[in-house]
């Protein structure tokens, strides 16, 4: 049944997706900003509501009360990274646009990669490290200002499901050169949607939103050090079986 429902989710992506780039690319001529990201948003929730409704896929979310308040102020999203799951679903949590850093090679993904390019985000050339980071710290000095948060994820990949990967340090050093606070976010998405897995198991994924982490005068080590620590130990809190 589980294989069946999945089926069924991926057909409601795919014949949504269509459409909406589509409607996102032509809109785009005119539309840019943030106009243009909260109709992107309206896709991941289609998407996340389709989870729900047709695999069973429920998320309880704590800790919104830690998000900066303040409508100009910025921040560093730090996430953990399980599944596809949280990709579509952070965007639709939060009261601001988002400005992920990813790859360049996802804007040639057909439909999706297109939009995705059309919104202000940061793409880079993982191959050039030096000139990736620089771009990353120029254009997310720019989002910052504009309102706009950067969301990465520090593991760079998905890990399974019970396991940690190394904590990359490239969040932190945009924290600390922008002077933004860090959020760090625990997410178990891998109990219902596991990484490279097609089927999707009905369940609950929790998504905790830790306290901000100021980055101003710190070192880049010891701050990632201070999210990984927390991330890593609400992981083992909210799915304690996965960690056994």
């Amino acid at each position: 049944m589980a294989f069946v429902r999945s089926v069924l989710h991926l057909i409601w992506m795919l014949l949504t997706v269509i459409p909406w780039a589509l409607v996102m690319l032509v809109a785009s001529i005119w539309r840019r900003g943030e106009p243009l990201w909260w109709m992107a948003v309206r896709w991941l929730r289609w998407a996340i509501e389709g989870a729900r409704v047709l695999c069973g896929v429920r998320t309880r979310v704590t800790g919104m009360e830690n998000l900066p308040q303040d409508k100009r102020a910025g921040a560093v999203l730090l996430v953990k990274h399980q599944s596809t799951y949280e990709t579509f679903l952070m965007p639709t949590l939060m009261p601001h646009p988002l400005a992920y850093v990813f790859k360049k090679e996802l804007l040639y993904v057909p439909f999706f990669g297109w939009a995705m390019g059309r919104l202000d985000m940061i793409h880079i050339d993982r191959s050039q490290r030096a000139q990736a980071f620089n771009k990353v710290v120029l254009q997310g000095k720019r989002l910052l200002a504009q309102g706009v948060w950067i969301i990465m994820f520090p593991e760079g990949t998905r890990t399974p499901r019970g396991a940690q990967g190394v904590y990359k340090t490239g969040g932190a050093r945009l924290a600390i050169e922008t002077g933004a606070p860090v959020i760090p976010i625990a997410v178990t998405s891998a109990k219902c949607w596991p990484r490279k897995a097609f089927v999707k198991r009905p369940g609950v994924v929790d998504v905790s939103i830790g306290p901000a982490i100021p980055s101003v005068g710190r070192k880049p080590d010891e701050l990632m050090a201070e999210v990984e620590a927390w991330i890593e130990g609400e992981m083992r809190r909210l799915d304690p079986e996965a960690y056994a």
